[in-house]
């Protein structure tokens, strides 16, 4: 998967990108405002992580931008700002999710890939193309229902 960071805390956004990437995904960073809006009118991303207070404006913004340019990447909202206002404009604004810091980096990777399977799988587990079914969450690849050995590259490209 490929996500976006928006966080100025640089230590933090390390620490996401770090465990993310170990977690096979490709992760780019975002500090500020324009920086992000830049790097979300560029590029596509699967899942989106949006800091609410940034430099040069607010991350509930992007989240509106976003969805009135009816970007297709799932969001989610990882702020400090924990008041429940906050958390029902984000997800009224669009948000798919919202986490209040401090969080557990297994609990944001769990939530990224709920997220991510819904968008993309429609909920499944599983991606089937004729006889060819995959596992992503599992690293599985099946022809006509027979294993197919990957090599680790392979099996993190793929799955």
């Amino acid at each position: 998967m490929k996500i976006l960071i928006i966080e100025d805390e640089p230590a933090l956004a390390q620490s996401l990108a770090q465990y993310l990437r170990v977690e096979g995904n490709v992760c780019e960073l975002a500090a500020d405002f324009d920086e992000a809006w830049d790097k979300t009118g560029v590029y596509n991303y699967d899942c989106i992580l949006i800091d609410i207070t940034l430099p040069g404006g607010s991350g509930l913004e992007i989240v509106r931008k976003l969805k009135a340019d009816h970007q297709r990447a799932g969001i989610i909202i990882v702020s400090a700002r924990d008041s429940i206002d906050d958390r029902i404009s984000g997800l009224e604004l669009g948000s798919d999710d919202y986490l209040p810091k401090p969080f557990h980096l297994a609990e944001l990777n769990a939530r990224i890939k709920a997220l991510v399977r819904r968008n993309q799988f429609g909920g499944s587990q599983e991606v089937h193309y004729r006889e060819i079914r995959v596992r992503p969450g599992e690293h599985e690849v099946t022809v006509a229902d027979r294993p197919v050995r990957l090599t680790r590259s392979e099996c993190w490209t793929c799955c």
